[in-house]
């Protein structure tokens, strides 16, 4: 509980400094992530659970990636993040679950997810900032990559590449637990705020 805490403290205090950095009132942060103002008053004070559509909307509306919203200091020069270090940002229903495991620092950072998809199992993602691109790598099974409403198979030893802009959605496909490395790269600098 005490980690639990400590992350959210951590999580209320970038948010802040992320908005303040980008000249946004709690109206408009509220307004153009679409996340209610008593959520995100909530959230500045670390109080409340913000679920993983939240957390991507207000990274991606303050510029940031997600993991730039829930990390502390860097550590060092070498950072090694195991799965079970790193708890789910979702679950879902049948057991799928996807882990943020790091972003890469710099002008352009790119975010390491680790998935896993079970059969038939879906999440459905609402198009990002102009400029992300993202890449899936199967390891392990398949998986539907819809992408602005057309389906492409993805098999285990492939990889996909798309811009995030479009609506996107990835479904476990076929009779064994899909295990896919996603990547997000995010454009360079701060959200342009249209």
């Amino acid at each position: 509980m005490a980690e639990t805490a400590a992350a959210l403290r951590t999580l209320a205090h970038n948010v802040r400094t992320a908005r303040n950095r980008a000249g946004l009132s709690l109206d408009e942060l509220s307004r153009r992530a679409q996340v209610s103002k008593g959520a995100l008053v909530g959230l500045e004070r670390a109080q409340g659970n913000p679920n993983f559509g939240t957390l991507v909307r207000l990274a991606d509306t303050l510029g940031v990636s997600v993991s730039a919203l829930m990390e502390g200091s860097p550590e060092g020069r070498v950072r090694v993040v195991t799965a079970d270090a790193v708890a789910p940002l979702w679950t879902g229903a049948q057991g799928s679950e996807a882990r943020l495991m790091l972003t890469t620092s710099g002008p352009a950072p790119v975010e390491v997810w680790r998935w896993q998809l079970e059969p038939g199992e879906e999440y459905p993602s609402h198009p990002h900032q102009a400029g992300v691109v993202e890449t899936v790598s199967v390891t392990a099974g398949r998986m539907t990559l819809m992408v602005d409403g057309t389906e492409h198979t993805v098999e285990s030893g492939q990889t996909a590449a798309f811009d995030g802009d479009a609506p996107h959605t990835y479904r476990g496909s076929g009779t064994e637990t899909c295990h896919l490395i996603m990547t997000v790269h995010l454009p360079p600098g701060p959200a342009s705020g249209t």
